[in-house]
């Protein structure tokens, strides 16, 4: 019988190649059907949304069980100053246009730290590019994070924050996983959180990872990520 799944992605494409990535086979060897799909616009960030495909392996296809290449470590190159004005310009170029057509009452303060660009976003009316749990921001740093690296050797950081949306998300999740911790501990039965973004992922998991009492793992793909909080 063939092997089937179903991926989801922000585009067909990005779908597909997860899809792909997780079967391990390649394109000409799976069936493709795409089970949903949104049509595109330009302002799609601020109403994100998830494609599905479904890839079915074709007959007499084999899945080759891959052995884990061995990876050479890489000495980090520190990013050059001059490729980080370069960068800094590219993304001011952007968001010029960018926010000249979402509004008016939305600025940007931009600057360079520790081989990192940083942008804020501040206005009126700059929260509504947050989204649901932030994923219109996500969207947004990823676009600024690809303009950023274009033609460049060194990988270049991009962090994006929404006046103080990213502050004090982090102490709301910290408070959580606090709260939630001496839940587990008292009634020692595990909890999943709501899907969330590797970024809050990575906060729960970094708050909690010192814990005596419970221990912090992921389960689910894609946008069904999720942490699970579960007693030692």
């Amino acid at each position: 019988m063939s092997k089937s799944i179903i991926s989801e992605g922000r585009t067909s494409t990005e779908a597909i190649e997860k899809g792909l990535k997780q079967l391990k086979v390649t394109r000409n060897q799976v069936d493709i059907k795409i089970l949903e799909e949104k049509k595109k616009s330009f302002f799609n960030i601020l109403d994100p949304h998830t494609v599905k495909v479904e890839l079915t392996v074709k007959e007499n296809e084999k899945i080759e069980e891959k052995r884990p290449e061995k990876i050479e470590k890489k000495e980090k190159k520190s990013t050059d100053l001059n490729e980080l004005e370069d960068s800094k310009k590219e993304i001011e170029e952007f968001l010029n246009k960018f926010l000249k057509q979402v509004s008016e009452n939305i600025t940007y303060k931009i600057d360079i730290n520790d081989d990192a660009i940083q942008v804020v976003l501040e206005g009126e009316d700059s929260t509504k590019l947050i989204g649901y749990r932030g994923e219109a921001l996500n969207s947004i740093q990823v676009i600024l994070s690809t303009i950023a690296n274009k033609n460049k050797d060194s990988g270049i950081k991009v962090i994006l924050d929404i006046g103080t949306y990213k502050e004090a998300r982090k102490k709301t999740l910290e408070e959580l996983a606090v709260k939630i911790e001496k839940t587990v501990t008292r009634t020692g039965k595990s909890i999943t959180l709501e899907p969330m973004t590797a970024y809050e992922r990575k906060i729960i998991h970094t708050k909690l990872q010192e814990s005596k009492n419970v221990r912090t793992y992921s389960i689910g793909e894609n946008d069904n990520r999720r942490i699970v909080i579960a007693k030692k």
